[in-house]
This record gives C-alpha cells, structure tokens and sequence, in this order.
C-alpha cells in the first residue's frame, strides 16, 4: 500500500517496541525518536510502550530487582525525550510478558498498561501451550486482566478459532498485530487474523512497532477501513485501547469480514 494511505487520527498504540536498548527494539534514544515520530506520522497520539519480559523473573527477587532497573532507566530517557520534543503525545508504559511460569505476579504496576488492571502476555516459542487457558484464569483470578497479544501468530485456522474462544472464556481480551492484516508475517498469520475477525473475538489492533522503518499503521487501518464501519474502526484503534488503558472493559467489535471471494474481488476492482 503507498504512502499516500489516509493516516489514523487520535490513534491509540498498546503493543510497541520502542523503550531504548531493553529488548530487539529500540536500540537507542535515537532510534525511539525515529520510531515516535513514525508513529506520530501515522496518527497515533497515545502509546504504551511494551518492552519483553519473562514472567518468571517476578518470583525471581535479584534479577526481577536487575531487569526492572534496566527498564527504569530505557523509561527514563523515554520519558524525558517524550516530554522535550513529543509534547503532544501521551505515553506511558506496561511490558509484553512471556508466560514462561504458570503463577506470575503482577502487582509491579510497571508491568500493567498504564499501571492498570490489564496486562500484555504473550506465551512461549509462538505456539500457545496446552494449559494456556488454566494460566490466563489464574491471572484473573488473582485481580488482573490478561490481554493476549497476537494471538493470530501462535496456530493455524481453524485451531486458533477454538484456541481464542478458550482464551475470550478464561476472562482474556485479544489484540491482533494490524501487520498481519496486511500480509507482513506470511499467509497464515493472515489468514488466522481474518478468521478471528470474522469470529467476532478481536478487541482492539495494535502496530508490535519494533523501530525499524514505517510502523505502516495507515495501511492496516486502510484495510479495516474497507472491510467495516467507521464505528468498528475507531473501537478497534482507539475507544477499546482507551479503555484498557483508563481500566475499563473494551466494547464488543462484533465480526468483521476481511476476506472476500473471487466475484467480489472481481467487482471491486471493476468499481475501481
């Protein structure tokens, strides 16, 4: 899609990678000044920003004390650089947690979206273990709110269907990578991501921007843009993320048709 794709506007952006030299991000201010401005350029005005990090550091009291230092001190030059030249941006902070340990803790609100309830979790080597749903319930019921993140990225259609219905049951809320929509982690993620909109189980999109060349926000938005309502667009980009963010439930999308049959195709392109 080209460059001249309309740009989101008051975008809200829950999954990044852009706090500077803690992960396969950002490796320096410099490239989170480039990755900001990026994503400014694509409209997003308010971001979380979700460095990796294992679960099972938080009942490992010495290095969950080192990582969290570590963090500390990416969200500080973050923050400052934010604040001098982003002034118009709103951001905070929370992690991507790999659920490597069955019980993780997360009363640190650094590890929370914006200090909330909700937090990102990931589960381990891209494929969702067996007891993945037994996990995301204890999260819940210990007080927190699990959002998985990409779930489209861990199985194949129609596995991940079932997969995120366990998931939505255990009291999870999901969030699609908006490049999967556009192709960019191969046709089964794609396809995966389509099923789950059509299955009516996404809650909101978000850009996983590592801070290397365009977070290609507008070109996702332009395809959700014809696929549904300008309603749907603006609960999945930025009233659901809001609401996580302010510790609220997100509001029901509903199923979402991306994918189109060989007529269809056929005549769009013709109307085109």
């Amino acid at each position: 899609m080209s460059d001249g794709a309309p740009s989101l506007t008051g975008g809200v952006d829950l999954h990044n990678h852009l706090l500077p030299g803690v992960d396969d991000g950002a490796p320096d201010v410099a490239a989170s000044r480039r990755g900001l401005e990026a994503l400014r350029t694509d409209g997003v005005e308010r971001l979380a920003v979700t460095p990796h990090f294992d679960a099972s550091l938080t009942v490992r009291p010495d290095a969950l004390a080192r990582r969290m230092e570590e963090l500390d001190r990416g969200w500080e030059a973050l923050s400052a650089l934010a604040g001098e030249e982003f002034p118009g941006m709103q951001v905070t902070r929370a992690a991507e947690v790999m659920l490597d340990t069955p019980e993780p803790d997360f009363s640190d609100p650094r590890l929370r979206l914006g200090g909330g309830p909700y937090v990102l979790v990931e589960f381990p080597f891209a494929l969702s273990p067996a007891f993945s749903g037994r996990v995301l319930a204890a999260i819940r019921a210990a007080g927190w709110s699990p959002v998985v993140a990409h779930p489209e990225r861990y199985a194949t259609v129609p596995t991940i269907v079932r997969a995120a219905e366990a998931w939505r049951g255990a009291g999870a809320v999901l969030q699609v990578n908006g490049l999967s929509l556009i192709g960019r982690y191969g046709p089964e993620p794609k396809a995966a991501a389509e099923a789950l909109f059509e299955a009516g189980l996404v809650d909101y999109v978000a850009s996983d921007f590592h801070a290397r060349g365009r977070p290609l926000v507008r070109d996702y938005v332009a395809v959700l843009r014809r696929a549904c309502t300008e309603e749907a667009v603006e609960l999945l980009t930025r009233t659901n993320p809001a609401r996580i963010l302010n510790g609220e439930a997100p509001l029901p999308v509903g199923a979402v048709r991306l994918r189109r049959g060989l007529w269809r195709r056929l005549i769009g392109g013709w109307r085109r």
